[in-house]
């Protein structure tokens, strides 16, 4: 990773630390949590090698990307991420459409990048989190209680202060290594007192102790709050996205997922997935991939398999263009 060249930029009233390396279309690769732009490196090297600049910013109030003040979610809504990267954009790449990567939140704002500014975008490879049109009736926080319980993990995020303190004296370090290992493919529980079990955490092959390290350097600095932040302005993206009630995604979209991922066994997302629900929703949406045995952290656990289809995906595209010209 040491040809990776590290940058900060002034974008959209916050300073963006971005990852980036590489000649040639733009790939911009957009993390979730608990991750950085770290989440990328095996995909960064690959597409890198392959005749792309690829560029992975930590979003905002993650890692060495500074955000609003720590008690304001309120300044973390899709309108304001998205905000932050079109403006990246409109700096490192103008008048140019880019490709798009994203995995969990970073899914959610590459989803949400597509509605607001599409004329941004070449073609999306999303990952673990489908698209879900809005639903005018029900608030997205109330849905999710009445579903999964007050112990559900997003429901568990919305105090602000209270899981953090939680996680503060179970330390950094292992809440990482036990978020990052999660295999369960069950609902998210996170017991009030006692979000964690005390079992020991046996690292995975694709998950190493310089890994976890990077990680918990940055979150000690940070702490939790702002990647928490994205989950509790939830409501708030419901109530400022009425104007996108019943759009649809107009990209070209690739979707990957793992069959162990907590998203893809939540209820009833199997179904909208395999069953045209997806599509009807996302008109462009080329294929979808359901990796076997692989959990929620995909682009890290099975790397070769997802460099692979991100590299075809785009490279159609790519070969297209030349061909054009």
């Amino acid at each position: 990773m040491e040809k990776v060249e590290h940058k900060t930029m002034r974008v959209n009233g916050i300073n963006m630390h971005i990852a980036e390396m590489g000649q040639g279309p733009i790939v911009l690769f957009l993390h979730g949590f608990p991750e950085l732009w770290y989440s990328w490196r095996h995909q960064m090297l690959f597409m890198a090698a392959h005749g792309y600049r690829v560029v992975a910013p930590d979003l905002r109030g993650f890692g060495d990307t500074t955000g609003a003040p720590k008690g304001d979610f309120t300044k973390f809504t899709t309108l304001h991420v998205v905000g932050d990267l079109v403006e990246l954009l409109n700096i490192i790449a103008p008048d140019q459409k880019v490709f798009l990567v994203g995995h969990d939140w970073g899914a959610m704002i590459a989803w949400a990048m597509c509605l607001y500014r599409p004329d941004k975008i070449k073609a999306l490879v999303n990952m673990s989190v489908p698209f879900f049109p809005r639903n005018p009736i029900i608030r997205p926080i109330v849905a999710l209680r009445a579903i999964y319980g007050d112990e559900y993990y997003i429901i568990r995020f919305q105090e602000p202060g209270e899981i953090e303190e939680e996680f503060a004296q179970i330390g950094t370090k292992t809440v990482l290594e036990k978020m990052l290992t999660i295999r369960d493919p069950e609902p998210l529980k996170l017991p009030k007192g006692k979000p964690f079990d005390d079992s020991p955490v046996i690292l995975p092959p694709w998950l190493t102790e310089k890994d976890v390290d990077y990680y918990a350097t940055k979150y000690e600095h940070t702490g939790f709050t702002g990647g928490l932040n994205y989950y509790r302005a939830l409501d708030l993206n419901w109530e400022l996205t009425a104007p996108w009630t019943g759009a649809k995604i107009e990209v070209p979209v690739k979707f990957i997922v793992g069959d162990l991922d907590l998203t893809y066994n939540s209820a009833g997302v199997k179904f909208y997935i395999n069953n045209g629900g997806l599509k009807k929703n996302v008109p462009l949406l080329e294929d979808v991939v359901i990796l076997k045995g692989v959990a929620h952290f995909l682009q890290q656990e099975k790397p070769d398999e997802v460099n692979e289809h991100i590299h075809v995906f785009f490279q159609s595209f790519s070969s297209s263009e030349t061909s054009a010209l």
